[in-house]
């Protein structure tokens, strides 16, 4: 799968081991790794439907979102990029394996 990032900053946090365990800290740093390399090795979203981490759409203000569960309440949040012409339903499943470009966007608590 393609991964992009939405910051620089964001980019350089997950680049390493060491990187990540700076900014997030050792468990959480573990955790994101994992999931990070589940995504690299995916060939598309529905790839990942059934792996530990409990990958869900969110609702709401952050509909066409998804996120990977890492730490407590802290996940791992990232959108599909899609054609705008061929858009994809990212809360249907079944549709996720239209999904092969994701574009992180941070690592935070959805329930603030």
């Amino acid at each position: 799968m393609e991964i992009d990032f939405s910051s620089k900053k964001l980019a350089k946090q997950c680049d390493t081991e060491k990187s990540r365990t700076k900014a997030f800290g050792q468990e959480r740093a573990k955790r994101l790794g994992r999931r990070l390399t589940a995504l690299v090795g995916a060939t598309n979203l529905g790839d990942l439907k059934d792996v530990p981490g409990r990958l869900h759409a969110l609702r709401g203000d952050r509909a066409g979102q998804l996120s990977f569960d890492l730490d407590g309440p802290h996940r791992l949040i990232f959108e599909p990029v899609t054609n705008p012409d061929n858009p994809v339903n990212c809360a249907d499943p079944a549709e996720w394996s239209k999904i092969t470009h994701i574009r992180l966007l941070g690592i935070e608590d959805t329930h603030e």
